[in-house]
């Protein structure tokens, strides 16, 4: 059976949380959300999701405080991250972030979180292990 994905949205709008959740929803993915970084950082280390989308927006300080420990959590791979806003001025600050520059289409972000889950299948096949312990790799 495949695996859902799990991805967090950290939003202040309510509107945008819900379309985005929706949307990921009808394509097979467990969204969940949060109004705050705060309440982003304690959901991601109690759910460990796959993918957090986080608009830099919402408060800048917050947010690179929590990017920071969303990048890697204990044995697993660092946890992909779509980030909201300005490109420009959030580059250096994020600089292995996937940027969406606001204002955005949902369209368009939606393949953007798919081709990194996506991504992510293929990362946790290479990490695979048979039933010797040794790593099995994709393809």
């Amino acid at each position: 059976m495949k695996k859902q994905h799990q991805v967090l949205i950290v939003d202040q709008s309510e509107e945008s949380r819900d379309v985005l959740q929706m949307a990921l929803s009808r394509r097979g993915v467990n969204a969940y959300a949060a109004d705050t970084p705060e309440g982003g950082l304690a959901f991601a280390r109690s759910r460990q999701p796959d993918l957090v989308v986080l608009d830099l927006d919402i408060d800048d300080t917050a947010a690179e405080a929590m990017s920071e420990p969303l990048g890697c959590q204990g044995d697993r791979e660092p946890v992909p991250m779509v980030l909201l806003g300005g490109v420009r001025r959030n580059r250096a600050r994020f600089p292995d972030g996937e940027f969406v520059s606001k204002p955005y289409h949902y369209g368009p972000l939606i393949r953007k979180i798919e081709e990194l889950l996506e991504g992510r299948r293929a990362i946790a096949v290479c990490h695979s292990r048979d039933r010797s312990g040794h790593p099995v790799r994709a393809g």
